[in-house]
C-alpha cells in the first residue's frame, strides 16, 4: 500500500514539470519564429544568396592574385596596391576591358601600327615608357670589368686595347616614368628558369649576346655547349641557355650564278625568312632578332625570285630597279617578324632590337670617319641627327609593325626601341682602340686624317650592357605584370 502510494505521487508530482517543459518549448518557438520573420523582412533571400555568391567570386578573384603577384586589397582607395610598394597602382577591374589570355603588348614609338593589348582584370597597369628618359652617371660603375669576363671578342675590349678614359662605362639610362634596376643576374636566370633565350643577327647581336654572357658570369661561370650550328652556353643552377646564330639579313640568302649575277654576290630573298634560325624556333623561349648594317653591303634584292633593287653591284640595264637597300631592310623586317608571328609551333616573346647607330663623323668606316677622343654622352640639345640611320629606325619600325599584323600564333612580339636612346652615346665605342697592339695609331696624323677605328661596335663593359637591362625588364613585365621592379 505504501508502495503504491508513493508510486502515484511520484506521477503526480512529474506531470507539472512535463507540463512546464511543454509551455517553455511553445515560447522558444514563439520567439525564434518572431526573429525569423523580423531577418527576412530587413533581408530578403534573393539578396542574401546573391551576397553570398558575389563574396565567393572575389574571394577566387583575389585568392588568384595574391597566389601570383601577393596582391592586397585596399578598399579605402577603391584599387588594388601590391603589398610593400603603395606607389605602383592596379586599376580598377571595373574599368578594365577583358581581353584573351595571351594579352599581347607592343611597344613602339607611338606610331599609329602599334598594338596594345590591356591586362586582365586585376593586374598591374602600367604606362612606362622605358625608352624615354636622360643619360645619368652611377659612381657604382659597371657590373663587370674587362678582368672579370673571359668571352669579350678583343676588339670591344676597350680597357683591355689600352683605352685611356673608362667613364663611358658608368653612364645608366633612366626612364622618366618608370624603375630601370641594375642589371640583376640571378633575377635573370630565375625568370628564365628551365628556358633558352637566342640572339638571331649580324656581329652587334653577337656584341650583346657577350655583354649578356658577362653580366650573368658574375653570377654563375656557364657551360659551353655549342656546336658548328651555333653558340650556345649553359647554365646549369636554372637549366638556361644562351644562344646564337649568326643571320645578317634575317633572310634566305644565296650566292650561287644567277642570271647576269655572278658567283659570290649575295641575293637575298626578301620575301623568304632565313632557314638557318627558323629551323630551331620551336626550341627557342626568346628570340632577340636584330640587323641593319649589312644593308650597306654588295647584294642584290629579290621578290618572287626576280631582281628588284641591288646595293653596290651594276643592275641589268634593261631592268628597272624598285627597291633600295633602305627599302629592303624594312622588308626583310616585315618577313622576318610574319615568320616569328605565323609560326604554327612557336609561342614564345621576339624582341627585335631597333637599329644600332654608329658615329663615324666626317666620313663613313672606310672614308676617315672617326669617333676618337669623345669621352661623354652628348648634351641634350647638341645632338646632330644622322638622316641615314633615322631612315633605317622608320623603315624597320613600319616593317615591325607590319609583321605584326599578320600574327596567327600565340606568341608575343616586343619593339626594342634602342635607336634614339643610344644616338646620344658616341663614347661608348672602341674607336682607334681595337686591338693590344701596343704601336697601334690612336692619334690623328699630320694631314689630320683619323686613325682606323671602330665606331659601330660598343666597348664592354659599356652601353651596351644597357641593351640587357631593357631585354630583362621586358621578360619580367612578361612574367610578373607591369608593376615597378622590387630587385
Amino acid at each position: 500500500m505504501a508502495s503504491t502510494l508513493s508510486k502515484d505521487n511520484s506521477m503526480n508530482s512529474n506531470y507539472p514539470r512535463a507540463l512546464s517543459s511543454i509551455i517553455i518549448s511553445f515560447a522558444l518557438l514563439a520567439v525564434f519564429i518572431s526573429l525569423a520573420s523580423w531577418i527576412l523582412l530587413s533581408h530578403p533571400v534573393g539578396s542574401v544568396v546573391r551576397s553570398y555568391f558575389n563574396e565567393a567570386d572575389v574571394g577566387l578573384r583575389l585568392g588568384s592574385q595574391i597566389s601570383e603577384g601577393t596582391t592586397e586589397v585596399d578598399e579605402s582607395q577603391g584599387f588594388s596596391a601590391p603589398s610593400g610598394n603603395n606607389d605602383t597602382l592596379v586599376q580598377k577591374p571595373d574599368i578594365v576591358n577583358p581581353e584573351p589570355t595571351e594579352n599581347r603588348e607592343i611597344t613602339g614609338n607611338g606610331s599609329s601600327d602599334a598594338v596594345s593589348h590591356k591586362p586582365d582584370k586585376g593586374s598591374v597597369v602600367s604606362d612606362c615608357d622605358l625608352f624615354h628618359g636622360e643619360w645619368f652617371y652611377d659612381a657604382g660603375g659597371p657590373v663587370y670589368s674587362n678582368n672579370t669576363c673571359p668571352v669579350i671578342t678583343q676588339m670591344q675590349n676597350c680597357q683591355g686595347n689600352g683605352r685611356p678614359d673608362n667613364e663611358y662605362e658608368s653612364w645608366r639610362w633612366k626612364p622618366s616614368q618608370c624603375k630601370l634596376p641594375r642589371f640583376n643576374g640571378s633575377k635573370f636566370l630565375e625568370l628564365m628558369s628551365g628556358k633558352t633565350l637566342a640572339f638571331v643577327g649580324d656581329s652587334v647581336a653577337r656584341n650583346q649576346m657577350e655583354s649578356l654572357l658577362c653580366l650573368l658570369w658574375q653570377v654563375e661561370v656557364p657551360k659551353n655547349r655549342g656546336n658548328r650550328h651555333m653558340q650556345r652556353w649553359y647554365f646549369r643552377s636554372k637549366s638556361v641557355m644562351i644562344v646564337r646564330i649568326w643571320s645578317s639579313w634575317l633572310v634566305h640568302q644565296t650566292s650561287e650564278p644567277f642570271g647576269e649575277i655572278p658567283q659570290g654576290v649575295a641575293q637575298l630573298h626578301l620575301d623568304v625568312p632565313d632557314e638557318t634560325f627558323m629551323q630551331y624556333i620551336p626550341n627557342f623561349d626568346v628570340v632577340v632578332l636584330s640587323s641593319g648594317h649589312w644593308f650597306a653591303k654588295q647584294s642584290v634584292y629579290m621578290l618572287n625570285n626576280e631582281i628588284v633593287g641591288t646595293q653596290l653591284w651594276t643592275p641589268p640595264k634593261n631592268k628597272k630597279m624598285t627597291v633600295n637597300n633602305v627599302e629592303a631592310f624594312q622588308i626583310s623586317v616585315e618577313t622576318s617578324i610574319a615568320a616569328m608571328a605565323t609560326h604554327p609551333n612557336f609561342t614564345g616573346l621576339t624582341i627585335l632590337r631597333s637599329y644600332s647607330p654608329d658615329h663615324y663623323e666626317g666620313g663613313a668606316w672606310n672614308t676617315g670617319g672617326s669617333c676618337t677622343g669623345k669621352v661623354n654622352p652628348v648634351l641634350p640639345g647638341q645632338l646632330v641627327e644622322n638622316g641615314f640611320t633615322n631612315m633605317m629606325h622608320e623603315k624597320q619600325v613600319t616593317g615591325f609593325h607590319r609583321g605584326v599584323k599578320k600574327q596567327t600564333n600565340r606568341s608575343k612580339l616586343k619593339l626594342l626601341d634602342i635607336t634614339d636612346v643610344f644616338s646620344y652615346r658616341h663614347d661608348g665605342h672602341p674607336g682607334p682602340y681595337r686591338s693590344r697592339d701596343p704601336n697601334k695609331i690612336t692619334k690623328r696624323g699630320p694631314d689630320g686624317k683619323p686613325p682606323p677605328q671602330d665606331c659601330l661596335h660598343w666597348c664592354m663593359p659599356g652601353p651596351v650592357d644597357t641593351w640587357n637591362e631593357f631585354v630583362l625588364e621586358i621578360i619580367r613585365r612578361e612574367v610578373e605584370g607591369n608593376q615597378d621592379p622590387a630587385f
